[in-house]
Formats: structure tokens, sequence, C-alpha cells
């Protein structure tokens, strides 16, 4: 049976970049890094503690499903968020808008990458 998911992939500009971002701002972990052959290269991070990765796919490979800047309609959790906005604030990460709360109870946020790729936050 399925035990976890994987990975999925989000378009970048720039993958040094963006590992730089996920690494040195959002503080998660390099999981893999490997050449695919010429300029291609499959890149993933992790939050700490995750098993499910995010490929970081170069735009020129990604396909239009995965180009940089949209939203990823991925979610990500903070046991925190308050102490979260303020520190990824603090480190120059964009967010749409401060921390909600959310119609059915949960605190949320939407926040953008480097080069655009939205998530959404929330607290559990």
């Amino acid at each position: 049976m399925i035990s976890h998911i994987h990975s999925t992939t989000i378009g970048v500009n720039d993958q040094d970049a963006a590992l730089d971002f996920y690494v040195n701002i959002l503080g998660w972990e390099k999981a893999m890094d490997s050449p695919l052959g010429d300029n291609m290269r499959w890149l993933t991070v992790v939050p700490p503690g995750a098993t499910s990765q995010l490929v970081l796919a170069h735009a020129s490979w990604a396909g239009e499903s995965h180009a940089p800047g949209k939203a990823t309609g991925i979610s990500l959790v903070s046991h925190d968020i308050d102490a979260t906005y303020a520190t990824l604030t603090s480190r120059g990460v964009k967010f749409k808008a401060p921390v909600e709360t959310m119609p059915w109870g949960q605190k949320a946020a939407w926040f953008s990458d480097i080069d655009g790729n939205e998530f959404f936050l929330v607290e559990e």
C-alpha cells in the first residue's frame, strides 16, 4: 500500500538561488542533488523531519504546468504561525497579507518564494 507522498514539483528560474531561499531563509534541508544530464539537475528540499520532498525544477524543463510564479496548491503546516510569520517576514519572505483566521477557524497566510510560487501556510 502507499505509505507517503514522495515529492511534488515547482518551477524555479535559478536552482541555486531557489536552494539558497529554501535552505537559508525557510530553514529547510537539501534532500537530493543529482545531475540528470546537460544542464539538468534533480534538486529536492524538505522541511526538517519531513519525508515528502519539494522538487526545485528549472523552468526550462519543468513544463508549463510547473512554470514559476503560480499558486502551487501546496499547503504547509506551522505549529506557531504567528512566530513563523514574524521570523519569515524578518528574513524578507513576502506574504500576501498578515496571518488571519480562516472561516473554518484555523489561522493561515499565503506567501511566495523568490520565483513567485505561492504557498498556503496553516497552523495546526
